[in-house]
C-alpha cells in the first residue's frame, strides 16, 4: 500500500473517531481547531512528488523539507517548514516536490475539499489561507533570487532567513544538516562549512556547535 493510500486512511479513521486538532500552536490548522495530528520519524516520507493534492498540511512539532531528485541524480530542497508553518498548498493536480520530516515531527492533516469549504464560510479562515499562500509565494521569489548569487551571499541570506523565521534572540538551532542547506543553495557542502568558518572568522556569526549558529551581526549577513 502507498504512503498515500495510508495517510488516507489514517484521515478517514480519525475524522470518524471525531479527532480534531489539538490548541496550543500559533498554526492556522491549529487555531480552527482542524486537522488531524500524525506523527512522522525523522526521514519519513510525509508525500511524494507527483502524488494527487489531496491533504493540506500544517507543521505542529519539528521541521520538513520540500525535497526533488533531478534527472542526474542531484537533490534538490525547495523549502524548510517549521511549527505553525502550512504546506502542500499547490495550484496544480499533483505535487511538484516531496515532503520529509528532517527530525521527529507531528503534522496536521486536513483534506484539502474540506479546508476549502470551511473558508468558504469563514472569511477569517479564507484571508488567512490567503495570507498564508502570499508568503509561500514570496519565500519562493527569494529562494530564486538567492540562486543568482554568490556562495557566501547565498549562505548569508540563508542564515538571515533562519534568524527571522525560527531565532531565539540570536540563537539559530538548525534542525537540518549541512547537506540540507548545500542542497537548498544549490552548492557543495564542502562550501557551506568553508562559508560558516569564514562568516565566523569575520566575526559576523559564532559557531558552538553543528546545528547552533550565533548571530553576532545580522547587518553583516544582509549586505
Amino acid at each position: 500500500m502507498y504512503a498515500h493510500d495510508i495517510r488516507k486512511q489514517m484521515v478517514a479513521r480519525s475524522e470518524r473517531r471525531g479527532v480534531r486538532a489539538q490548541g496550543g500552536c500559533s498554526g492556522a490548522l491549529a487555531k480552527w481547531m482542524i486537522g488531524v495530528p500524525i506523527k512522522f520519524a525523522g526521514g519519513g516520507e510525509i508525500y511524494g512528488e507527483g502524488e494527487p493534492v489531496d491533504f493540506v498540511y500544517e507543521v505542529a512539532h519539528g521541521a520538513v523539507r520540500t525535497v526533488k531528485v533531478l534527472s542526474d541524480g542531484r537533490r534538490q530542497i525547495g523549502g524548510f517548514y517549521f511549527a505553525g508553518d502550512i504546506f502542500g498548498l499547490e495550484d496544480g493536480d499533483s505535487h511538484s516536490f516531496s515532503a520529509e520530516a528532517i527530525v521527529d515531527s507531528t503534522v496536521r492533516i486536513v483534506r484539502r475539499r474540506s479546508l476549502i469549504r470551511l473558508a468558504g464560510h469563514d472569511r477569517e479562515l479564507a484571508q488567512r489561507l490567503l495570507i498564508v499562500t502570499s508568503q509561500e509565494v514570496t519565500r519562493v521569489h527569494h529562494h530564486a533570487l538567492m540562486l543568482i548569487k554568490t556562495a557566501q551571499e547565498r549562505v548569508a541570506s540563508f542564515l538571515v532567513e533562519m534568524s527571522e523565521r525560527i531565532s531565539i534572540g540570536a540563537l539559530i538551532e538548525l534542525p537540518m544538516s549541512r547537506q540540507d542547506i548545500a542542497d537548498y543553495l544549490g552548492i557543495t557542502i564542502e562550501t557551506v562549512s568553508r562559508t560558516f568558518t569564514s562568516l565566523e572568522t569575520q566575526s559576523a556569526i559564532s559557531l558552538p556547535n553543528a546545528r547552533a549558529v550565533i548571530v553576532r551581526d545580522l547587518a553583516a549577513l544582509r549586505l
